[in-house]
């Protein structure tokens, strides 16, 4: 398929909190029910996507049809050291990968770097750090899920697992009730969801969503 250029190494995008933050508490936790966006509120009873929310740093990995590079959250962040080396060791190698399966369309991985000394409870995922993919970008177009899953499984990147589907107070109960992360014995930082049919709101923004298990712990 041929994509028409445009920039798509752009930051990934801000993922809105389904609900509210309480003032009273000084934003800490969430008014339950008081949905932050009305989009969420209008599909809150369709069916959503659920994946685990992986305690990380954002990580850009850009193929501009030539040559892989990485970039942070944004522009100006820096990826730290040991990661940056993890990340040359793991896809510099993929290049013809690359070419084979992109050709020479621009593409954008956007994943989490993750592990030991990535945040403060990142030894609890593994003690090396590494690469987990949730979404990959051609052009302007979002890449479904399970194209996304093929990209990583011809490149031998993981992929942030599917927990479960459901409706935004399913996943919010899940949130909150605590459930075991699936990269060991620890509770999860929480849930990212995405409408089963992607979706945009009326100012082209994507329609997705988060909640963390600490939102509800004061």
């Amino acid at each position: 398929m041929k994509f028409h250029r445009g920039n798509i190494v752009k930051e990934y995008h801000k993922i809105q909190t389904v609900y509210k933050r309480d003032p009273a508490t000084k934003h800490k936790t969430l008014i339950e029910g008081d949905f932050s966006l009305p989009e969420f509120e209008f599909l809150r009873n369709n069916k959503w996507i659920f994946t685990e929310k992986v305690d990380g740093t954002n990580v850009r990995v850009i193929f501009d049809g030539e040559t892989i590079t990485f970039g942070g959250k944004t522009d100006r962040a820096q990826v730290p050291t040991l990661l940056m080396d993890r990340l040359n060791e793991k896809f510099l190698p993929k290049l013809d990968i690359f070419k084979e399966i992109f050709g020479d369309n621009r593409v954008c991985l956007y994943g989490e770097g993750y592990g030991a000394k990535v945040q403060s409870g990142g030894g609890k995922y593994r003690q090396d750090q590494d690469f987990v993919l949730f979404d990959v970008k051609i052009d302007e177009w979002w890449l479904q899920r399970h194209d996304v899953e093929d990209i990583a499984a011809k490149s031998g990147i993981d992929t942030v697992p599917i927990i479960g589907t459901g409706t935004l107070h399913e996943m919010v109960e899940m949130a909150k009730a605590g459930f075991k992360s699936r990269w060991g014995d620890f509770t999860a930082e929480g849930v990212v969801a995405r409408p089963a049919v992607e979706l945009k709101s009326r100012n082209g923004e994507r329609i997705i969503t988060k909640v963390k298990h600490k939102d509800f712990k004061g």
